[in-house]
């Protein structure tokens, strides 16, 4: 099933609802920074989770950044995700690797650490962007994204998250968002209805893996509250903006000193993306070019 994403209401508007599938994106991450079982998991949820919530911005070219700085050993993730559909993310270390948790699923909440903090920032495509720091929860990804949603944004939600990684690579990733409007916030048996509904769930790969579509999900979840999903199918997919003219960008801010001081050292300058994994290279003459144009737009 192609990567996608679909919205839906419930209970007149009172329940807000967005799935995800994001078998594919998880995937390519997972090939761009040769990611580890554990790692693999981690960045894919949190890619799923930057997806979820972008999905209720309103303006073209908002987006949502979500960095984890938790005690585990997997260090910090970053994920930037787009109203677009795009996402792209990384981890500060790719290789860690863990031997399963009780249940006997990756530990992803060893990986990243039951301390630490979840910062998020939405830029809405004008004025300053919004940005709300909350204390981890349990380093499960899901848990996390819900709590940061009650505290910051008052807005009590529900967030399953899952990735699944086998030796053949992830073949099932994906996760759902319920979100209770306010107008419906003090209703409090619709609210336990839908915890105790998430709570039976079994997981969301589980699903997927049995054939369920997003649209079988929410009726599973929510077909008897007035289910209304939304025409729209979204696609998503992993998409760094980085680029050869952005990297030659960067180094022109140098200055002339710096790249002459490069151009005698290295011969040339060389980096990498840290979204995506992209090596970028400059050899002498394109740092000349560089120190041509600086000259040329200073006059001198």
């Amino acid at each position: 099933m192609a990567d996608q994403l679909i919205r839906a209401t419930a209970a007149d508007g009172g329940i807000r609802a967005v799935g995800v599938i994001s078998t594919r994106l998880t995937q390519e991450a997972r090939v761009k920074h040769k990611l580890s079982y554990v790692a693999t998991a981690a960045l894919g949820r949190t890619m799923t989770a930057g997806l979820l919530l972008a999905s209720n911005m309103k303006r073209i070219g908002s987006r949502v950044n979500i960095r984890i700085t938790g005690n585990g050993p997997l260090g910090g993730i970053l994920v930037d995700a787009g109203l677009d559909g795009t996402v792209r993310g990384y981890v500060d270390n790719p290789s860690v690797e863990l031997p399963p948790n009780a249940n006997g699923k990756l530990d992803v909440g060893r990986a990243v650490g039951n301390e630490g903090f979840i910062y998020v920032i939405r830029d809405v495509g004008y004025g300053y962007p919004y940005s709300s720091t909350v204390e981890l929860v349990s380093g499960e990804i899901g848990e996390d994204i819900a709590y940061y949603l009650a505290t910051s944004e008052q807005t009590p939600s529900a967030m399953v998250l899952g990735v699944f990684v086998g030796a053949e690579g992830v073949t099932a990733a994906g996760g759902i968002l319920l979100q209770v409007m306010p107008k419906a916030a003090t209703d409090e048996v619709l609210v336990a209805t839908l915890e105790s509904r998430v709570a039976a769930l079994s997981g969301f790969t589980p699903l997927l893996q049995a054939g369920k579509t997003l649209p079988d999900i929410f009726q599973q979840l929510l077909g008897d509250m007035g289910l209304e999903i939304l025409p729209e199918i979204q696609m998503v997919r992993f998409h760094c903006g980085c680029s050869s003219d952005r990297f030659l960008g960067a180094l022109k801010i140098l200055g002339e000193a710096e790249l002459r001081d490069m151009i005698e050292k290295d011969e040339g300058a060389e980096a990498t993306c840290q979204f995506c994994g992209e090596v970028y290279q400059a050899n002498s003459d394109d740092l000349y070019r560089l120190i041509g144009a600086l000259k040329a737009e200073s006059g001198s």
